[in-house]
């Protein structure tokens, strides 16, 4: 089928969810994506942050055609070899002792919810409640819909799950007081990527630390998003010299491969047998993959990349500020957002994927950039002249206010 025919046979028969670009991706190699039209994309969307090696790695499709060639699966009855050794390595990187494997972002989260409530009824005389951040965003189960604090979820699916609190991001004090017996877990993104990529604070992730201990309450970090180097760290509690009690990770754990996970401390170690499971739980392919990219991170030292392009990437971004009025520049490594003087994100995006170019806007006046940590400054270089031709298209223009 031509383009045409695939993008008609794409409206007859999937699901809608949500609106895309008229194209259909058909390969990728490293920093690019190709459309079955042959035309080339420069992604600084890394598939929604999940493509830290870049596109079709050698890495991985040796991974996975070695792995394919021994072992599918296995089923979650048994243990398999690239289980026990990802298992292994991954909870020796991240300091914790014991890893549930999944598929998706919001299972490790779902699984991390079930583990806080199981520890609630064992440890903390039936606590249930989990406190949660307002604008956080957690997936789109019904249970992680209702952890996460996006005003767009509020009315969709109700009932929502109960036992679930938002308070402001970043206002200690408010979780210092809201923190009694009824709760048993604190869920933070330690950056809100989807909200536009707003860091937490060391003073507030201190006192909820605190705070935590203090009232045998969890503390939880959603890193799916900033988890595996994105943020120049390999998980990014790294930053605030803080370990949580429960950890979640997903997108680039996997560098485009289904695959997730939620980590936790011994202490933790709480689900009786048939509480918590999956069909592809520590499945081989998905093992090997993890482990695949978890060594070449470390081997291509793609930690100290993302810190070190990061910071160029911002710098290059600053000095378009006094031109376009490009405001709170702002982030961590690769995973970086600047606010528009007005809002022409959707249309800013769109223009640049015209020009060749993956950019995402999680609101109208936010752009947010998560490119793969195998970036190079001739990426960046590329990136910035397309931005500034259709920044001057599109008329941006304003005096930056920071």
């Amino acid at each position: 089928m031509n383009t045409q025919q695939l993008l008609e046979a794409a409206e007859r028969s999937l699901l809608f969810v949500t609106d895309r670009e008229p194209a259909v991706m058909q390969s990728g190699s490293g920093m690019y994506l190709e459309d079955s039209a042959g035309r080339r994309y420069l992604d600084f969307v890394g598939g929604w942050a999940v493509t830290g090696l870049g596109h079709s790695p050698a890495e991985l499709v040796e991974a996975l055609s070695s792995q394919a060639a021994q072992l599918l699966n296995a089923s979650p009855a048994y243990y398999n070899v690239p289980m026990i050794e990802f298992a292994s390595a991954i909870t020796s990187e991240a300091g914790l002792s014991r890893v549930f494997f999944c598929s998706s972002g919001a299972e490790a989260n779902e699984s991390a919810i079930k583990l806080a409530r199981k520890y609630g009824k064992v440890c903390k005389g039936g606590a249930y409640e989990i406190l949660c951040a307002e604008h956080g965003f957690h997936g789109r189960t019904l249970a992680t819909m209702s952890a996460s604090g996006k005003e767009a979820f509020r009315p969709l699916f109700e009932p929502k799950v109960p036992g679930f609190r938002h308070l402001p991001f970043n206002d200690a004090t408010a979780f210092e007081r809201a923190i009694g017996n009824e709760t048993c877990a604190v869920l933070l993104e330690p950056i809100q990527g989807e909200a536009g990529v707003y860091p937490a604070t060391q003073d507030f992730i201190e006192r909820v630390r605190s705070r935590c201990n203090e009232t045998d309450t969890l503390l939880i970090f959603d890193e799916v998003q900033t988890g595996m180097g994105r943020t120049g760290r390999m998980f990014a509690f790294e930053h605030f010299d803080i370990k949580p009690d429960i950890l979640t990770l997903g997108k680039n754990i996997g560098g485009g491969f289904p695959l997730a996970a939620m980590l936790c401390t011994e202490e933790l170690n709480l689900f009786d047998k048939g509480e918590q499971g999956g069909t592809y739980t520590g499945q081989p392919l998905a093992m090997a993959v993890g482990l695949a990219v978890l060594r070449t991170t470390k081997e291509r030292d793609l930690v100290k990349n993302a810190e070190r392009m990061g910071a160029v990437l911002q710098q290059r971004l600053g000095k378009l500020s006094a031109e376009f009025g490009l405001t709170k520049i702002r982030g961590y490594g690769l995973l970086i957002a600047f606010d528009l003087p007005e809002p022409k994100g959707p249309d800013l995006v769109h223009k640049c994927f015209e020009r060749g170019l993956l950019l995402n806007a999680p609101a109208p006046n936010v752009v947010r950039l998560v490119p793969p940590l195998i970036i190079e400054e001739s990426h960046i270089d590329e990136m910035i002249t397309v931005l500034t031709e259709v920044m001057r298209e599109l008329g941006v223009a304003g005096t930056p206010s920071s």
